[in-house]
């Protein structure tokens, strides 16, 4: 018998974070948890250096693929942290979370960092997703 809190990995495919040893997602229960997400292409290669809005599309929509993989959704997002090199992009993070979110808005932490895991990047998000629907209380 398998326990349902038991934890499943989940990846995207094409799983561009295996070279880096790192899950792109875990299930549990009824809960997504992702890895941070950036802008990665499939190759595993740096979309848009210098250009924080293609960076940004790119991010949202390699978060969006394992969201998916996992049977959850954007929609279904209750919980983000947002990382940035620069604090100057947060009224864009603004602009974004409206775009790409829906009511009710996800809890969301945003910091800015001195640099994330490749030279380039310039945001990085990371997410807890309901599989199932989100709720007021």
């Amino acid at each position: 018998m398998t326990n349902l809190h038991e934890p499943k990995r989940v990846s995207a495919d094409p799983d561009i974070f295996e070279a880096f040893y790192i899950s792109q997602a875990f299930k549990v229960g009824n809960l997504v948890y992702t890895s941070g997400q950036a802008a990665l292409d499939e190759r595993g290669n740096v979309v848009g250096p210098g250009d924080f809005d293609a960076q940004a599309e790119q991010t949202f929509k390699n978060l969006r693929l394992v969201l998916e993989a996992a049977g959850s959704s954007l929609e279904r997002v209750f919980k983000v942290t947002i990382y940035l090199t620069d604090m100057q992009y947060f009224p864009r993070i603004l602009d974004l979370r409206k775009k790409h979110f829906t009511p009710p808005w996800p809890a969301d932490t945003i910091v800015e960092v001195q640099a994330l895991a490749l030279p380039d990047l310039m945001i990085e998000i990371e997410a807890i997703a309901v599989i199932g629907e989100v709720h007021d209380v």
